[in-house]
């Protein structure tokens, strides 16, 4: 088979052990984002198989449509929203998706962005590069409170450690995210506005979809303390286009760290939230570990030999199984 990879930004592929797996078939690797769909067409006009990496590209039905060669997406993990699977099914095109449990990398990173953005770490590196000694004063943790918004999984991690730095936990989201936080022993706030109220920290942790795209308003930011920090590894769309800069320029919440985009790859430092200097900007690294990276591709992998043996695996349109 042809089989082509998708948005390979550091060239990690081809270095994963799971790479050599696929030494009978024949592989192309790209390392940037083509969102010009006639462009994205062209690149995949002769593939077989393509291995769509998270969200970096759109796959909608003006690309599918155009590739009567295309027998197989292999999704790493189960992330289905920037794929037209109805399209993929009339074309016959099997979708091969599954969930990968959980993102840990994600986890830790909330708490790095946290961390950095409360002791001022990547200003006072600069400043001591520069010859110059201590020109910030922190925040510490303990006592402070930490708000979860959806504790799922990742946000069940990311409230255990909130918890051990002595922090007060409180959350909120749906029914079940509320009764799984008051199971855990974390306490669900008597309204909305208070848990934005509350927050010293505040952690976006919700599956984005199209029920949940804007779900913190600019109402919810003008609600939080000026001295608020606001953290977002999970969507950039959760949050209502365009809130979270004003919000930030109007002081409430003072401070934010963002590790995704509406847009992405964000290239040339052409955004403005990394002009802001109450900011802190991360490339979408959320899963960016050889863990994670193995896991991800090994699956897909997994997902493309079996369908070329003809024992397919995860597929997420059976119906379309019949035609091959």
């Amino acid at each position: 088979m042809k089989i082509a990879v998708l948005d390979d930004y550091q060239d990690a592929f081809r270095k994963l052990p799971c790479f050599a797996l696929l030494k009978d078939h024949e592989v192309v690797v790209f390392h940037d984002t083509e969102k010009d769909p006639a462009k994205l067409v062209a690149r995949l006009k002769d593939a077989d198989a393509v291995i769509l990496s998270q969200q970096r590209s759109s796959f909608p039905r003006a690309v599918i449509e155009k590739l009567p060669k295309l027998k197989l997406i292999a999704q790493t993990a189960s992330l289905k929203e920037h794929l037209d699977v109805a399209a993929c099914t009339e074309k016959g095109i099997v979708v091969a998706a599954v969930r990968s449990g959980v993102s840990y990398s994600t986890a830790e990173l909330t708490w790095g962005l946290i961390l950095a953005s409360l002791r001022h770490i990547p200003h006072e590196v600069q400043q001591l590069k520069q010859g110059v000694w201590q020109t910030t004063v922190g925040t510490g943790l303990h006592g402070k409170t930490l708000g979860i918004y959806g504790l799922g999984k990742i946000g069940d991690c990311v409230a255990q450690v909130g918890k051990a730095f002595g922090m007060k936990v409180i959350c909120w989201g749906r029914d079940a995210s509320q009764a799984r936080a008051r199971e855990a022993g974390y306490q669900v706030p008597a309204s909305r506005e208070a848990f934005f109220e509350n927050a010293d920290v505040l952690s976006l942790h919700i599956r984005y979809k199209a029920e949940t795209r804007g779900i913190v308003t600019a109402a919810d930011l003008a609600r939080m303390k000026h001295t608020a920090l606001i953290v977002n590894t999970s969507r950039a769309p959760l949050i209502q286009e365009g809130a979270l800069l004003e919000a930030l320029k109007q002081g409430r919440p003072g401070f934010a760290a963002v590790d995704v985009y509406e847009e992405e790859p964000v290239v040339g430092g052409n955004h403005p939230l990394l002009k802001m200097p109450n900011v802190i900007c991360t490339p979408h690294l959320g899963g960016i570990v050889h863990s994670t990276y193995e896991l991800w591709y090994s699956t897909a992998i997994d997902n493309i030999l079996g369908f070329a043996s003809g024992k397919p695996v995860n597929v997420a349109n059976p119906e379309v199984l019949g035609r091959h």
